[in-house]
């Protein structure tokens, strides 16, 4: 009788399993079906979507790119000389990666809010395996944040918008 018990009770909690299992795959599937009426925007919210359809998004480099736009530090070991004509951001970061996926949308809508005033530029460490190891990149997201006419900042670890924020205007824009 009680081994009867055992089976009916590992019974449930297998059948208890696997209906919360479908349940968390349902609510976590593809929610594109669904009609849902957006909340209004703020005047502010418009227009960082307005500049957000309009490429204002982050840029992906590649080592090449990276040798142009940001540093040539081949060519020049011993100083850093920022290429650019605007502070910068940049985001050592991996598609696995889950604080990275966290930090992504931030980038993207500070890029849009600071249109124009700094560029926000990406490397994927999987893609850009070299670029990452003459960075001494060893955690992602690790972020570099370079000012104009100064050496750049390293910070790691996923940042919360208000610590970018705040980065872009005292590292980078000197506000």
């Amino acid at each position: 009788m009680i081994g009867k018990k055992n089976r009916v009770m590992k019974n449930r909690v297998v059948i208890f399993a696997a209906v919360a299992a479908l349940v968390i795959l349902v609510a976590c599937g593809n929610n594109s079906n669904r009609s849902v009426s957006p909340l209004p925007e703020s005047e502010t919210q418009q227009k960082i979507n307005v500049k957000r359809n309009n490429m204002s998004k982050t840029i992906h480099l590649t080592k090449a790119e990276f040798l142009t736009k940001v540093a040539d530090y081949e060519k020049n070991s011993q100083t850093w000389e920022y290429l650019g004509d605007k502070p910068a951001i940049i985001d050592f970061y991996a598609d696995w990666c889950g604080p990275c996926k966290m930090i992504a949308p931030i980038l993207e809508e500070l890029a849009a809010e600071y249109d124009g005033q700094i560029y926000i530029y990406k490397v994927n460490t999987e893609a850009e395996q070299e670029l990452a190891a003459d960075f001494g990149i060893r955690s992602i997201p690790t972020l570099l944040f370079v000012p104009m006419n100064e050496a750049p900042q390293m910070a790691q670890g996923a940042l919360p918008k208000d610590a970018f924020r705040q980065a872009i205007n005292e590292i980078l824009l000197k506000n």
